[in-house]
């Protein structure tokens, strides 16, 4: 296992196909005291590129949903199910998920957030550990255990699904608007994340 200092890893070489294919490993991004933590599945070319989780479309997509629901992206934790990008975009394997897994749950562990938000099909089904139908899921909240621990988790389709369905475009504001409440319901200082009223 490689090093895992602060909330990043530094250096890893448990996947072969991913050490040949990345540029670096991308590290989740902000604050540790952070209520919500919004987990992908990987980063892509530009997330590789520029050293950071959802930089591409998808984040200006998600980025003006966070803003839409009064949430700013420095006041949330970003990270990635895998930490580095998989040949071609394609889907990370079990296995992959499988070696990257103890940093998500030592991630998890150190942030303690109110509420995980699963951006798409792959981080769902991977801290579920079931399958799930993200659409029709969408917005529901379940109790999970990670890394031994009870967590609260938040489906939610993956930004790029409005970019390509009009349709889920309400489904990611409702469920985003969802987050936010519950990251202010029950953190003491949880209202602060928030840009109404402070």
């Amino acid at each position: 296992m490689g090093e895992m200092e602060d909330l990043c890893v530094t250096e890893c070489t448990r996947c072969p196909a991913l050490v040949d294919s990345r540029s670096r490993i991308v590290n989740g991004t902000g604050p540790k005291g952070a209520d919500l933590l919004f987990v992908g599945e990987g980063p892509g070319a530009q997330e590789d590129d520029q050293g950071e989780p959802f930089v591409g479309r998808s984040g200006s997509v998600l980025d003006d949903g966070l803003r839409a629901v009064g949430l700013e992206r420095e006041a949330v934790r970003i990270t990635n199910c895998v930490r580095c990008r998989p040949p071609a975009n394609r889907d990370p394997t079990d296995d992959e998920l499988a070696n990257c897994r103890g940093y998500l749950e030592a991630e998890i562990d150190q942030l303690d957030p109110e509420v995980i938000v699963t951006l798409g099909k792959v981080p769902t089904e991977h801290l579920l550990e079931r399958s799930v139908a993200v659409t029709k899921e969408a917005g529901t909240l379940e109790d999970v255990r990670i890394g031994g621990e009870p967590r609260r988790l938040l489906v939610c389709v993956h930004p790029a699904a409005t970019l390509y369905d009009r349709s889920q475009e309400e489904t990611f504001r409702t469920t985003l608007e969802r987050a936010a409440e519950l990251a202010d319901i029950d953190g003491t200082e949880g209202g602060q994340t928030r840009l109404d009223g402070y």
